[in-house]
């Protein structure tokens, strides 16, 4: 079931020809949540997560991961353990037909007051400055409420998935994500029905005010 948190104005207009862009949470929105994944053997995409993700690059949108990797700074594992896992991940996407435009990382640990950290906006803004896009032009999608926030500070239009601490986040009712979504596949058609069938792709989405904000 989808729970619309968001009032729309209907307004989709061209965004000088830019492709449109989903900006993903990792962990348990797009490969099942393993408390530190430190493994690159323990990799494994949610069910469903491979079929929104092609949707979504049916629709002609870039998808970029945005995740929190603290375990590095923690000690938890190395850097380079790190690039395995994401070598793991676009190999399991890749034979999926998924392709990532990129992967953003923060690997520092809360105390450490970097900018990058979600729910800083830091590194999306960084992909919007690489990737030429718009952050009120893309949809933010993750199961935290820190993927939440991240994209209100950009601006861009947020998607609570109910994977990973999703189902939790939601149920506490603190979280006004616009959408709140079972899974990557619902996300995707979501964002489908948003865009619109005839809509160019990189439309941007106007934000409305929300009620008693």
């Amino acid at each position: 079931m989808i729970e619309d948190r968001a009032t729309r104005s209907g307004a989709h207009g061209h965004a000088g020809g830019r492709r449109g862009v989903v900006v993903l949470d990792r962990d348990g929105t797009i490969n099942v949540e393993r408390h530190y994944l430190a493994d690159p053997a323990q990799v494994e995409l949610i069910a469903g997560a491979a079929e929104g993700l092609r949707r979504l690059r049916d629709l002609g949108l870039e998808l970029i991961v945005v995740t929190n990797q603290s375990g590095v700074g923690r000690g938890y594992f190395s850097a380079n353990t790190l690039v395995a896992i994401h070598a793991r991940l676009v190999e399991c996407l890749t034979a999926e037909g998924v392709e990532l435009a990129g992967i953003y990382v923060c690997p520092h640990v809360p105390a450490a007051g970097c900018r990058c950290r979600k729910p800083g906006p830091e590194l999306l803004e960084q992909a919007a400055r690489e990737r030429g896009f718009d952050p009120r032009a893309a949809f933010v999608i993750g199961d935290k409420a820190s993927d939440v926030e991240m994209g209100r500070r950009a601006g861009s239009t947020t998607l609570l998935v109910r994977t990973g601490y999703g189902a939790e986040v939601a149920g506490a009712g603190d979280v006004t994500a616009d959408y709140v979504v079972e899974d990557l596949r619902e996300a995707a058609r979501v964002i489908e029905g948003l865009i619109g069938p005839d809509e160019a792709i990189g439309a941007v989405v106007q934000r409305s005010t929300r009620n008693g904000t």
